[in-house]
C-alpha cells in the first residue's frame, strides 16, 4: 500500500478528498471498506483452463522453499553518497508545500528529534519532517549487502518499489520502465536520457544507468542462488508520471486522456476546472481508468510493456530478468486484467511467482488464488492468527485448539499448493514491527486492520510506547520465528527484523536500517518532542543469531518447507502447540509453549525407537516404549528431528 497517514473511515466527517487535500496519504482499512472505494471488480471467471503442472498445482516448485526478505530501498543501505536525492528530486511528493531547507538525513540519528535544517521549516506536525526525510538507500546499497542476506540464508528478496518517484516509498510512480535515477549512479545524466523517449513507443525506451544497475542486482542476486521480485503497482501512478503530466498540459487533446479517470476539464465557458480520481481520493495518486478487460488500453498496454521490459530485458531472455511480482493494491484492479496479466507474465517464465497485497478475510482473497490470478498472498490472516495466539494478554488470547482450527481453515482454503507458496510474514511496511507489536500488545486487535493501524501509530496516541523491547519480548519474537521458519508457508521477513528494529506503524516502520558498522544516537525523543529514557540502537546480535539458525533449519530440512503437515497436540489448558512435519520418511516435530510456565510434554509414537534430537539446542531425548519426555520452557519452543 502506498504510506499513510490514516483516519478511521468512521471517524471521517467528510469525503476522503478532504483528508487528502491537507497532505495526508490514506492507507487502507480493511478491504470490505477498500472494496466500497475501488471500482467494481470484473468478471472473476477464468479466461481458460487453469494450466497445472504434473503434480497438479499451479504454483511454482521453488517458491516453497523461498525465504523472503522485504526491502524499503530507499531505507536499507546507502551504498553510493554521489547519488543522494536532492530537494528537486522530491518535488510532487507529499507533503505538496515547498521546503525552503532541505538535506539528506542523517543516517544514524535518533528518528524523532528533528535536525537543525527541519526546524528551520516551522512546520509543527511531525508527519510532514518524516515524510519529507531522504537517507539515500540506493541500489548499490542492496548488492553491497548480498553477502549479509545469503550469510542469514535469504534465498528471495522483495523489492518495495524502486521505479521512478518522487517519493520515499515510490508508489506514486512516474513511469515503471525506469527504476528512480536517484537508486542509480548517474541522477542527471539518466534524466537526460529519458527525456529523450516516447513513453507509448517501447522501441525508444533507453536503457539508464540506474536500469543497468538494476540488472546488475538481478544478476548477482541470481548467482547467489537468489531469486527477486519488484513491487508492481499497477492501480494507479504519480502526479509526476509522464501520463499524467501531459494530461494536465494537453487536456482533452493528450494521447493519455484515457488514461486516468477525469471528472472535469478545463473549459472556462463550462466554468470547470481540470479535476480527476486519486487512489482513495489522494490527489497524489491518480488511479487508472477501468473497463471491462480491468485497465483501460492505454496504462493495460504500457503495463505489460515494462512487465516484458524487467522480465526479459533486452530480449536476453527470463534468467536475466526479475522472477516475479508482488501486486500493490490488487483488490483495486478488476478480475479480468490480472487474469490477462498472468498470462503475459507466464509466457514469459512459467516459473515466474505472483503474489498480492489483498488484507482481507480468507473468503473475500480467495477467488485471486484458484489458479488464474496469483499463486499466493502476503498472508496477513497468517499473522492475524499468531498475534492472537503468541501475543495477545492472556483475556483475548486465542487457545491452542482454537490456533489450530484457524491454521488449518487458512490451509485448506485454497488450491493445492497454494498454502507453501503464501509470504508468511509479520511485520512490513504497512504496520508497526513485531518488536513494537508486542510492546504494544493489548492495544487492539491486528486482525481489525482499519482501526488497528490508527491505533498502533505513535503521533497523536500517547499510549502507544515506542520504547525499546525488553528480553522477555525478544523472547516472545524468537518464539514466533521457530512458528514461522517450520510453518506451512513461505516465510517473509521485514528488513531489519531480525536485528531488533522496533517502530510504530507508517511512517515509524521505515527507519533506517541498523548497521553493525554505523554509530547511532540513542533514541531518547518521543514524537511529542518530549524526551525519556534512552534506548540504545544497534544489532541484536543474539535475536539476529536466532534468525539465522532457525533459517538455516529450514533450509537443511525438505521436511519443514515442502513436507506434509499434522497436528500431533493442542493443549488448551498448558497453551501447548505441536505439530509435525513429515517428507520421505523425514520427521520434525515442533514443540511450541505458548504459556506462562515451562511445561513436560508427553508425546507418544508407537514407532519412535532411536533418540530424537533438538535442532535448537542439540539436546538429545531418548524414548521409552514409544513414549517421549520433553520439557519446553516458557515462551520457548523445540524442534526435534526423530529417528523412525
Amino acid at each position: 500500500m502506498p504510506p499513510a497517514r490514516i483516519l478511521p473511515f468512521f471517524r471521517q466527517s467528510g469525503p476522503v478528498n478532504a483528508v487528502a487535500q491537507s497532505g495526508l496519504i490514506i492507507a487502507l482499512a480493511l478491504s470490505a471498506t477498500a472494496n466500497a472505494l475501488c471500482p467494481a471488480q470484473s468478471d472473476a471467471t477464468p479466461l481458460e483452463p487453469i494450466q497445472l503442472n504434473a503434480r497438479g498445482e499451479f504454483v511454482p516448485e521453488w517458491g516453497k522453499s523461498a525465504i523472503w526478505y522485504q526491502i524499503f530501498p530507499e531505507r536499507f543501505r546507502n551504498g553510493d553518497p554521489e547519488n543522494d536525492p536532492r530537494v528537486t528530486d522530491i518535488k510532487g511528493s507529499d507533503p505538496q508545500e515547498p521546503v525552503a531547507h532541505w538535506q539528506v538525513h542523517p543516517w544514524g540519528s535518533d528518528w524523532y528529534e528533528l535536525q537543525d535544517y527541519e526546524k528551520k521549516n516551522g512546520d509543527k506536525e511531525l508527519w510532514k519532517h518524516l515524510l519529507r526525510r531522504r537517507y539515500g538507500g540506493d541500489l548499490q546499497g542492496i548488492i553491497d549487502q548480498l553477502d549479509y542476506l545469503q550469510d542469514l540464508g535469504i534465498n528471495a528478496i522483495y523489492l518495495n518499489p524502486v521505479f521512478d518517484s518522487p517519493s520515499l516509498h515510490k508508489y506514486d510512480g512516474a513511469s515503471y520502465h525506469h527504476i528512480d535515477p536517484t537508486f542509480g549512479p548517474d541522477p542527471e545524466g539518466d534524466r537526460r536520457l529519458m527525456a529523450k523517449e516516447n513513453p507509448l513507443d517501447p522501441a525508444t525506451w533507453v536503457w539508464t544507468k540506474a536500469d543497468e544497475l538494476a540488472l546488475r542486482l538481478i544478476r548477482q542476486a541470481h548467482a547467489r542462488g537468489m531469486r527477486i521480485i519488484f513491487d508492481g503497482v499497477f492501480n494507479h501512478m504519480g502526479i509526476n508520471s509522464f501520463a499524467f503530466q501531459d494530461l494536465k498540459k494537453n487536456q482533452q487533446a493528450s494521447p493519455y486522456k484515457d488514461w486516468f479517470t477525469v471528472t472535469s476539464w478545463d473549459d472556462e465557458e463550462a466554468g470547470t476546472k481540470f479535476d480527476y480520481e486519486g487512489w482513495f481520493g489522494v490527489k497524489s495518486l491518480p488511479e487508472f481508468a477501468e473497463d471491462i478487460n480491468g485497465l483501460a488500453e492505454g496504462p493495460r498496454d504500457y503495463v505489460f510493456a515494462a512487465t516484458e521490459r524487467w522480465m526479459n530485458p533486452k530480449g536476453q531472455g527470463s534468467e536475466h530478468g526479475i522472477d516475479g511480482w508482488r501486486l500493490d493494491v490488487a483488490f483495486c484492479v478488476g478480475h479480468r486484467f490480472w487474469k490477462q496479466w498472468r498470462q503475459h507474465v507466464k509466457s514469459i517464465n512459467p516459473e515466474a511467482y505472483l503474489t498480492a497485497e489483498i488484507v482481507d478475510t480468507p473468503d473475500k482473497v480467495k477467488p485471486y488464488l484458484q489458479g488464474d490470478e496469483f499463486d499466493g498472498e502476503m498472508n496477513y490472516n497468517f499473522a492475524f492468527t499468531s498475534a492472537e495466539f503468541f501475543f495477545h494478554p492472556e483475556a483475548s488470547r486465542i487457545s491452542a485448539s482454537e490456533f489450530d482450527h484457524e491454521l488449518a481453515r487458512l490451509r485448506n482454503l485454497y488450491p493445492k499448493g497454494v498454502a507453501y507458496v503464501t509470504q508468511n510474514l509479520f511485520g512490513s511496511h504497512d504496520s508497526n514491527r513485531i518488536g513494537s507489536h508486542i510492546v504494544n500488545r493489548g492495544i487492539g486487535s491486528f486482525r481489525d486492520w482499519g482501526t488497528y493501524f490508527n491505533l498502533s501509530q505513535a503521533a497523536g496516541n500517547t499510549g502507544y510506547q515506542v520504547r525499546k523491547p525488553n528480553r522477555a519480548e525478544r523472547q516472545l519474537q524468537k518464539l514466533f520465528a521457530i512458528f514461522q521458519m517450520t510453518y506451512v508457508g513461505a516465510p517473509m521477513i521485514y528488513y531489519g527484523d531480525e536485528v531488533g528494529m522496533w517502530g510504530a506503524n507508517d511512517p515509524d516502520d521505515r527507519k533506517p536500517m541498523v548497521w553493525s558498522d554505523i554509530e547511532y544516537a540513542d533514541e531518547v525523543f518521543n514524537p511529542d518532542g518530549s524526551k525519556r529514557s534512552p534506548d540504545s540502537v544497534e544489532v541484536n546480535e543474539e535475536l539476529r543469531a536466532h534468525y539465522k539458525k532457525m533459517i538455516n533449519i529450514r533450509n537443511q530440512h525438505a521436511a519443514l518447507r515442502i513436507g506434509n503437515y499434522r497436528t500431533i497436540m493442542a493443549d488448551d489448558a498448558k497453551q501447548i502447540f505441536v505439530f509435525e512435519r513429515e517428507h520421505n520418511g523425514q520427521h520434525l516435530w515442533v514443540l511450541l509453549n505458548s504459556g506462562e510456565q515451562a511445561q513436560n510434554i508427553q508425546l507418544k509414537d508407537s514407532t519412535l525407537n532411536e533418540v530424537a534430537v533438538d535442532l535448537l539446542t542439540g539436546e538429545r531425548f531418548e524414548p521409552r516404549s514409544g513414549e517421549l519426555k520433553v520439557s519446553v520452557s516458557e515462551k520457548w519452543g523445540r524442534v526435534l528431528l526423530l529417528n523412525k
